[in-house]
């Protein structure tokens, strides 16, 4: 506590988490052209293959498409969410150990990592808003689609990007610099090509031990929340589940990313 006669000003808790957000939010603006390429570059490709070409060669049925553009947009979230959290954690403790300036701050340590957290979130609402339109024009008509839950869309984002963004802090505490490409084919690939992205949950009926194991991934209940809000007419899970769900997932992830930052900083 400091003195009465102390002239030195008070930094409240939240004047400080600000600009340290600021600064996160000013780095990822100049970066912006770069970030955006390496979170979308992928799903983009999806979009023109799966979403363009194949439907008009006549491999894929017209209507797929209304069950490809959320399953997109939930990769775009996922890719940006962890990448923009766990990719500079992974620099900031290993080489670089820039987290040292922040663990400086006159805040506890878990608000630091509350920060990128949210940091994280706002880059993964970037990424899924751009891809949004731009799928729309590749794809032509999207049967079904209506943006009249537009509000429930954006509160799936949040929470997708919340989870996710709380996921790419654990990953990003956890994992060494020099083991950062398993995180991409141990975790993040496996994530993208069972979590319903690019098919529906109720198609699993025909595999029904894979309809049930899939619900341990986090991305399944963000594509099928965006499939509930943008095209309710494709099959898809109840969207008060895929909420509750992203709800529990977040906090658990949230709850060990925490955890972890605080353990890898003070070690």
């Amino acid at each position: 506590m400091v003195p009465s006669g102390d002239p030195r000003p008070r930094v409240s808790r939240s004047r400080v988490f600000l600009a340290l957000l600021h600064r996160d939010m000013r780095v990822a603006r100049k970066e912006l052209p770069y970030f955006l390429i390496r979170t979308t570059l992928q799903p983009m490709l999806f979009i023109i293959v799966f979403g363009f070409l194949l439907p008009r060669m006549g491999f894929m049925r017209g209507n797929y498409t209304a069950t490809l553009l959320p399953g997109i947009l939930a990769v775009s979230l996922t890719f940006a969410s962890i990448q923009s959290v766990a990719l500079p954690l992974v620099q900031d403790f290993g080489w670089t150990r820039e987290i040292e300036d922040r663990l400086l701050a006159p805040v506890p340590t878990r608000l630091i990592a509350a920060e990128k957290i949210v940091a994280g979130v706002l880059q993964g609402m970037i990424s899924a808003l751009f891809v949004l339109p731009i799928a729309r024009l590749i794809m032509g008509p999207i049967p079904g689609l209506t943006i009249a839950y537009f509000p429930l869309v954006l509160l799936i984002v949040i929470l997708g990007a919340a989870a996710f963004s709380s996921l790419g802090l654990l990953l990003g505490t956890a994992i060494e610099p020099q083991q950062i490409g398993l995180m991409f084919s141990v975790i993040i690939a496996p994530m993208l090509f069972f979590g319903c992205a690019y098919y529906p949950w109720a198609g699993l009926s025909a595999v029904p031990f894979m309809k049930w194991a899939v619900l341990i991934n986090p991305l399944v209940y963000v594509a099928e929340g965006m499939r509930g809000a943008l095209t309710p007419s494709v099959p898809h899970m109840p969207v008060p589940a895929t909420l509750a769900a992203l709800v529990v997932i977040g906090l658990i992830f949230w709850h060990f990313g925490i955890r972890s930052f605080e353990r890898r900083a003070i070690g």
